[in-house]
């Protein structure tokens, strides 16, 4: 089964950036539609957004300038994190769009703060 590894989070002040690499397969990639998530203690992954498409919603309340990247090639979902704003902090986790979901990962924190 794939296994999805998430890296790349930090400590940034305001304004920062930061981005963050997912190792899943370059086979399971060619193959799923993947997304980044935002895991939300005791409510679940909120979506962020996937190759191509940010979800306006989930901008609205973290701000800043995010794109989503991916590279078949070496089997890598990556999110840039430009402008970032300290409500975008928390734990972010890659994964299929769609349901049933692989297992998830551990996931990689991004803090942002003065």
């Amino acid at each position: 089964q794939v296994k999805l590894v998430e890296s790349g989070g930090g400590f940034v002040p305001p304004g920062g950036s930061l981005r963050l690499t997912c190792t899943a397969s370059p086979d399971f990639l060619k193959t799923t539609t993947m997304a980044w998530f935002r895991h939300i203690a005791g409510d679940g992954y909120e979506l962020v957004g996937t190759k191509g498409r940010i979800f306006i919603n989930t901008l609205g309340s973290i701000k800043g300038r995010f794109t989503v990247m991916e590279s078949t090639e070496t089997g890598r979902l990556y999110l840039q994190m430009d402008a970032l704003r300290p409500a975008a902090s928390g734990r972010y986790h890659c994964n299929s769009l769609a349901s049933p979901h692989l297992p998830w990962g551990p996931g990689t924190q991004v803090t942002v703060a003065s």
